[in-house]
């Protein structure tokens, strides 16, 4: 399989979202090369209803149907977040990279498990596999996979292995996440006249005040999870930022609204509900403020499967690449709630490093590590022998 030349041709397909560019271009480019390595495959379009009102949403179901066998389910996705100042979607192969849009985030690694798939689509297989190429994960997938569960049955008691994830170590569990928009409103007058409005930048700067008082005590959770030494930490750590402030329309008007988004990470060990009602007693604590929120995203911490599949995946890694470990994940994802609603049990591996660029200009993918999860996953979905 010439799995740079597929590997090009895929980043090549400009999958922005928002707004959602050439999903079915990209599903129909992947489609027969399921079927190459052995794989009954499913197009699926999802409804307006199940996709945040969002039309030509396309996803690909691929299975290798094995009776009586455990399940195993292969997550990834097909759209990449926006690029702007470099040739994005002209892969480029330079010193062992290939750069591109989505060459880490995370087309590189589909293309990484069919050639892991290709490699023993002529031998029997220790699971009953499927495979679900979704899109909108870099946005807002929720209601997209729920509607996919009804072809991916049974879904209690399955494995879920997200290829969304870093290289090197399996992924055990991802920081939960409270995204809240807060829109503090004002009175708007002539700056002159401010005594007659009422400014919802400076009442906003209060609330603000607040929350980086509480940041504070929220920097000083820390998980009993290890996590990837390359993110700079030795354990998970919860978080608290203030990533978008947005008020004002000149500078001799007082404005009369101000938005404040920030975005909170919850370790395994905390609770979702909990968090949210520190926030909002946080925010109700400032006198005087008149605010509202207008947009909460919700997606809870899971804690770590205790399952012997974990360790099986390591020792592969480790045989594969000389080391490995078992860390936690210092991002967040739809997928996991979603896999303990159906009673999964989801696990990561992928080809992100640190270094390489996801979301930023020249993202890049090592190709030594692409063939090393194919290498990966190849022993992994084959049974066990004396000689391996």
């Amino acid at each position: 399989m010439d799995y740079t030349r597929i590997l090009k041709g895929l980043i090549a397909i400009d999958t922005t979202v928002p707004p959602g560019r050439n999903y079915e271009q990209a599903i129909d480019y992947l489609e027969p090369l399921f079927r190459e390595v052995g794989f009954k495959t499913q197009k699926i379009n999802i409804p307006r209803e199940n996709a945040e009102g969002l039309a030509d949403r396309v996803n690909l179901l691929a299975h290798r149907p094995a009776a009586g066998k455990p399940r195993l389910i292969i997550y990834g996705h097909i759209d990449v977040v926006p690029a702007e100042g470099w040739d994005a979607f002209n892969p480029q192969i330079k010193t062992g990279k290939i750069y591109g849009r989505g060459a880490a985030d995370m087309k590189g690694a589909i293309v990484g498990l069919l050639l892991g798939l290709n490699s023993v689509k002529h031998k029997d297989l220790r699971y009953d596999i499927s495979v679900m190429i979704t899109t909108d994960e870099e946005t807002n997938q929720k209601s997209q996979v729920l509607y996919l569960g009804q072809f991916l049955q049974p879904l209690a008691g399955t494995y879920f292995l997200s290829l969304d994830s870093s290289f090197g170590y399996v992924g055990i569990t991802n920081l939960g996440v409270i995204q809240m928009d807060i829109n503090v409103k004002g009175k708007s007058v002539h700056s002159a006249l401010e005594h007659l409005g009422e400014n919802a930048v400076e009442k906003a700067s209060l609330l603000v005040q607040a929350l980086l008082a509480l940041k504070q005590q929220v920097a000083r959770r820390q998980s009993s999870v290890d996590t990837n030494p390359e993110s700079g930490l030795k354990k998970m750590e919860a978080k608290l930022n203030i990533n978008m402030i947005q008020g004002g329309l000149k500078a001799n008007i007082i404005p009369d609204k101000c938005l404040i988004s920030l975005d909170r990470r919850l370790i395994p060990e905390e609770n979702i509900i909990e968090a949210e009602k520190e926030l909002m007693d946080t925010l109700a604590s400032v006198k005087g403020v008149d605010f509202e929120i207008t947009r909460v995203v919700r997606i809870p911490p899971i804690p770590p499967i205790p399952d012997p599949i974990i360790d099986e995946l390591d020792a592969i890694i480790k045989e594969v690449t000389g080391a490995s470990g078992k860390f936690g994940i210092m991002g967040s994802g739809d997928l996991p709630p979603i896999v303990d609603k159906w009673g999964g049990k989801q696990f990561s591996l992928g080809v992100i490093r640190a270094e390489c660029n996801i979301h930023a200009q020249d993202e890049f993918a090592y190709l030594k590590d692409i063939e090393d999860l194919g290498k990966i996953i190849a022993r992994f979905v084959t049974p066990v022998t004396a000689s391996s």
